[in-house]
């Protein structure tokens, strides 16, 4: 079968949940901001900001080293139980230590009074990271429909508990209730991961193999550096926020957590990217590792970047030329002064996910350092970036710093890749797609003077000019497409 026609077959199958889960979760703004003011969502932005850092940390790369031994050791079962352990004792440590310490980190992040926020939270992401390696297991074993049968119900749960939560039970006149629903709803919606992977966790057996247990911590250990380093450039923005406003920028407690709250909001918008770049991963990972002892294979790598850079830009014009319309999923007019960073945005995660797509020749040959690098220089360049300029321009700054570090990212990626393990891309294909959507962009920008208010005639207008920006890839994809 064409390789490329499986990875996407794979990415569909595989994809489906995450597309279909973060789509309904999507949905989920509407009524968050219809129920929240922007302080109370700022709160919820912020706890989700040091969720995604924790389940970086937590998982420990073990998700990455799992498919790479996986596929380089013959006692595959011995690799899935060290793994396994590995993360069951991470996480633990790390659950026990928050049982002591809840109160003083609420503290730190102005959340006095509400330590329960933070017991709640690193239980969520306990059972996600522990849950991560056995849903591994199962994309690894291309058990499909388990493991979208495992997604789709927690996904259902956690809608089905918002939707009561907020529409019965969440007070008015208490809308920092709000807060604890959510968590509660994500907590619960969690465990149904344990729940359907429960012959795992039932059948594992405490023998842990410490030399492969290390061998893999060290082939992760750049990874998570890496990934966490990838976090702070994705969501520290959103911490700095409201501490930079409130303790530099002269404004309230209640006023920091509205502007994170509206700009959170926004970031939702530009989420459409992130949603195809996580269902590309889940198939693209473990495709990549089982196709890395084919001959032509870093010639494969080239083909398919062509396809993914059309794709993400194809979401890129969509969303932005539609954005009059997208500004509806926020139901409060009080979050839509936030719309200007939408388009920055999205452009910033294009540049994302083709690092992603980029990455794979440094954990392929061995090099992770390298990402390890590259995501800490990305992280020391968003930290000065926002810090120095949120007291001025708020919002606006975080969104640009978020563009910059990964275009420049991007580019280190390239370069280092081009040395350590050579991929032949088509520059020319990239950079015609990237100006031809770039300008499409500004043309529609320059013509309509008010983007964010939406016409029927605007509206044909703007997706006739995605259509054509689909014929110019389809054509020139066509070929190529055929013979491979």
């Amino acid at each position: 079968m064409n390789p490329i026609r499986k990875l996407a077959g794979q990415t569909a199958i595989y994809g489906l949940p995450t597309i279909v889960g973060r789509l309904l979760n999507y949905l989920l703004v509407p009524l968050y901001t219809l129920y929240l003011p922007p302080e109370n969502y700022g709160v919820v932005s912020e706890l989700y900001a040091v969720v995604a850092f924790l389940i970086v940390l937590l998982t420990f790369g073990m998700e990455t080293a799992f498919f790479r031994y996986f596929n380089l050791k013959e006692d595959k079962e011995s690799v899935f139980r060290t793994g396994f352990l590995t993360v069951i004792g991470i996480n633990s440590l790390f659950f026990l230590v928050i049982l002591f310490t809840n109160k003083q980190i609420a503290d730190v992040m102005l959340l006095r009074g509400h330590s329960e926020y933070i017991i709640l939270l690193s239980a969520i992401v306990c059972i996600d990271a522990v849950s991560a390696v056995p849903m591994a297991k199962l994309r690894s074993e291309n058990n499909a429909l388990r493991f979208s049968a495992i997604h789709f119900t927690a996904i259902g749960v956690n809608i089905g508990l918002n939707l009561i939560f907020m529409v019965f039970l969440l007070d008015p006149a208490r809308p920092e209730e709000g807060v604890l629903f959510i968590l509660i709803a994500n907590l619960l919606s969690s465990l149904v991961k344990i729940v359907g992977t429960a012959k795992d966790f039932l059948n594992l057996k405490f023998v842990l193999d410490f030399s492969l247990s290390k061998e893999m911590i060290l082939y992760s250990l750049p990874l998570v550096i890496g990934g966490f380093a990838g976090i702070i450039n994705e969501t520290l923005d959103r911490v700095i926020l409201k501490h930079t406003l409130f303790n530099r920028g002269g404004m309230t407690l209640v006023e920091a957590e509205s502007e994170l709250g509206i700009y959170s909001a926004n970031y939702k918008l530009a989420m459409l990217i992130t949603i195809f770049l996580q269902a590309y991963r889940y198939a693209a990972e473990p495709f990549f590792f089982a196709n890395a002892s084919e001959e032509d294979r870093r010639k494969l790598y080239g083909k398919i970047m062509n396809y993914f850079v059309a794709a993400v830009l194809f979401v890129f014009l969509f969303v932005a030329l539609n954005v009059d319309i997208f500004k509806y999923f926020i139901r409060n007019e009080d979050y839509w002064a936030g719309l200007k960073v939408v388009p920055i945005l999205l452009l910033a995660n294009v540049f994302l996910g083709i690092y992603f797509n980029q990455s794979i020749w440094y954990k392929l040959s061995h090099q992770t350092k390298f990402g390890a690098y590259i995501a800490l220089g990305g992280a020391t360049l968003t930290v000065l970036i926002n810090v120095i300029f949120v007291p001025a321009h708020s919002y606006m700054a975080s969104a640009w710093a978020t563009l910059i570090v990964y275009a420049l990212q991007m580019v280190a990626s390239y370069y280092l890749g081009q040395k350590y393990y050579p991929i032949h891309y088509n520059l020319r294909k990239f950079f015609l797609y990237l100006i031809l959507a770039l300008l499409i962009f500004f043309v529609t920008r320059i013509v309509n003077l008010s983007p964010d208010e939406f016409s029927w005639t605007k509206m044909i207008v703007h997706n006739l000019l995605i259509g054509f920006f689909l014929f110019v890839v389809y054509m020139l994809e066509k070929p190529t497409f055929r013979r491979n």
